[in-house]
C-alpha cells in the first residue's frame, strides 16, 4: 500500500479543485487542506470523540501556513488528549470572550454614561468625551474587574504629562464613578480610584478671570459699542448676561418656551441647571427691552441665540471671544460677570447673603432650606435684579458719579 505523501508549501501553494466543487487535500492526522473551484482554501482538523466524527477550521491558507497550521492542529490533538473537544472549548471560549466584552471597562462606562438623565446634553457629550479620549484607548478593553491602581495610574499620567492636571483630577473622578457602577452592577468588587489619593499632581483652581469694579464702566461701555467690530446678536447676549449674571451656558441653551414675558419672569428647568434645582430669574424692563430685540433676530428659532443653523445655539466660545475682540483676553470672562454681580450685591448691603446665592444658583447643601416657595421667594430677587440692571444702566451711560463697591467712579 503506497504511502500518502505530506503536503509541502509547493503543493498547497498550487493546489486547484482539479474540477470538482471541493478538493480535500491530506496532511496526515486529520489534517486537511480544502481547496474549493473559486480558488478559496482552508485548513480544517477532522477527530474523532465519544465515537463522533467531528471537524475544526483552523483558518485560511496562504493567511495560515503549512507549519502554522500543522501547529494549530497539534493543539488541539492536545486537548483530545484530555478528553476536551475542541469545538466545544471554542464554544465555551468565544461565551467568556462576549462576558469580557460586555464587562470591559468601556461597556461598563458606556453603561453608565447612558443612565446619567439629569445631565444637560452638554455635559454629558463632555464627559463621553473625556473618556473616549484619555481613558478607553488605554483601558477600556480590559475586563473591569481586572484594572489595578496601579494601571489606573499610568493612564492619568498620560492626561498630567500634557500638563492637563485639573483634567486628570476630573478624568479620575469620573473614573472613580464608573467603577462604583461596576461595584453596584456586579462587575467589580472595588474602587481601585480610592487607592490613588494623593498620588496625582497637586494643581491649583484658577478662577475665572473678571475686571476689578473700576474697570466695570468701561467694559459695558465698549460692549455697548460691540457693532462696529461684531455683530448685534453677540452685543445684546453680552448685555443680557451682565444683567442676569447667569451662568454662560445657562444662556447660550435658553429657549423662548423657558420666558415667562407676561409677569417678566425667565424660568430655567432643573436640567439645564448646574445644581439640578429650577432657577426663577425676575426680569427687568432693561432685560425685557434687550428679549424683544433678540426676538426679532431669533425669528421663528426656538433658541433666544440660534447660531447660523437655526436648530441649534450660537457656539459654546461666542461671547467669550468677542470680550477678546474687545481687548479683554484673560481680562474678562462670560463667568467673570458673575463675580462682577456677587461683589456688587453684597458690598451694597442691600440684599441678604441668602438671595444673593440663590440668585447666583449656587447650590444649597440642605435640600429643605433649598427647598422655596416661588411667590414667597420672589420680592427680594426683584428689587435686586432692577438695582443691578439700574445700576448697569448708569454706568453704561457714562453717569459722572456712581457708588461703585465703595468707590466712587
Amino acid at each position: 500500500m503506497a504511502i500518502k505523501e505530506l503536503l509541502t508549501d509547493v503543493s498547497c501553494k498550487n493546489a486547484t479543485a482539479e474540477g470538482v466543487k471541493i478538493r480535500k487535500l491530506h496532511d496526515g492526522q486529520g489534517l486537511y487542506l480544502w481547496v474549493y473551484g473559486d480558488g478559496r482554501k482552508y485548513w480544517r482538523l477532522r477527530y474523532k470523540i465519544h465515537d463522533k466524527e467531528k471537524s475544526i477550521s483552523l483558518g485560511v491558507y496562504p493567511v495560515v501556513s503549512l507549519k502554522q497550521a500543522r501547529q494549530l492542529a497539534q493543539a488541539e490533538r492536545v486537548k483530545l488528549a484530555s478528553n476536551i473537544d475542541p469545538s466545544f472549548d471554542r464554544q465555551i471560549n468565544k461565551q467568556k470572550s462576549k462576558e469580557a466584552a460586555a464587562n470591559s471597562f468601556k461597556a461598563v462606562a458606556v453603561e453608565w454614561h447612558a443612565k446619567q438623565h439629569t445631565w444637560t446634553k452638554n455635559h454629558a457629550k463632555s464627559v463621553l468625551r473625556k473618556l473616549e479620549v484619555d481613558v478607553f484607548p488605554y483601558i477600556g478593553m480590559y475586563p473591569i474587574s481586572t484594572i489595578e491602581a496601579p494601571q489606573l495610574l499610568n493612564t492619568i499620567r498620560i492626561i498630567e504629562q500634557r500638563g492637563s492636571y485639573d483634567l486628570a483630577h476630573r478624568v479620575l473622578g469620573i473614573c472613580g464613578q464608573v467603577f462604583r457602577y461596576g461595584v453596584s452592577t456586579g462587575r467589580c468588587s472595588r474602587d481601585p480610584t480610592v487607592d490613588l489619593r494623593g498620588a496625582l499632581t497637586t494643581h491649583k483652581k484658577k478662577n475665572q478671570a473678571a475686571v476689578k469694579p473700576e474697570e466695570l464702566p468701561e467694559l459695558l461701555r465698549a460692549i455697548a459699542n460691540y457693532e462696529s467690530i461684531g455683530g448685534k446678536q453677540t452685543r445684546l447676549a453680552l448685555q443680557l448676561l451682565a444683567l442676569t449674571f447667569v451662568r454662560t451656558n445657562e444662556l447660550i441653551g435658553a429657549l423662548w418656551e423657558e420666558f415667562d414675558l407676561n409677569n417678566a419672569l425667565w424660568i430655567v428647568p432643573a436640567t439645564r441647571m448646574k445644581m439640578k434645582n429650577e432657577h426663577v430669574i425676575p426680569l427687568t424692563h432693561q432685560a425685557l427691552n434687550i428679549l424683544a430685540e433678540l426676538k426679532t433676530i431669533a425669528g421663528n428659532s426656538r433658541y433666544v441665540l440660534p447660531g447660523r443653523n437655526p436648530n441649534k445655539p450660537i457656539s459654546n466660545n461666542t461671547m467669550l471671544f468677542a470680550l477678546y475682540r474687545l481687548g479683554y483676553k484673560g481680562k474678562m470672562t462670560g463667568h467673570g460677570f458673575r463675580a462682577v454681580a456677587s461683589t456688587a450685591l453684597n458690598e451694597s448691603g442691600l440684599f441678604s447673603p441668602d438671595a444673593i446665592e440663590r440668585q447666583l444658583a449656587h447650590g444649597e447643601k440642605n435640600e429643605v432650606r433649598g427647598a422655596y416657595n416661588r411667590a414667597e421667594y420672589l420680592p427680594e430677587p426683584k428689587r435686586m435684579m432692577i438695582w443691578w440692571s439700574n445700576h448697569i444702566e448708569a454706568i453704561e451711560k457714562g453717569a459722572d458719579v456712581i457708588p461703585l463697591f465703595g468707590k466712587t467712579v
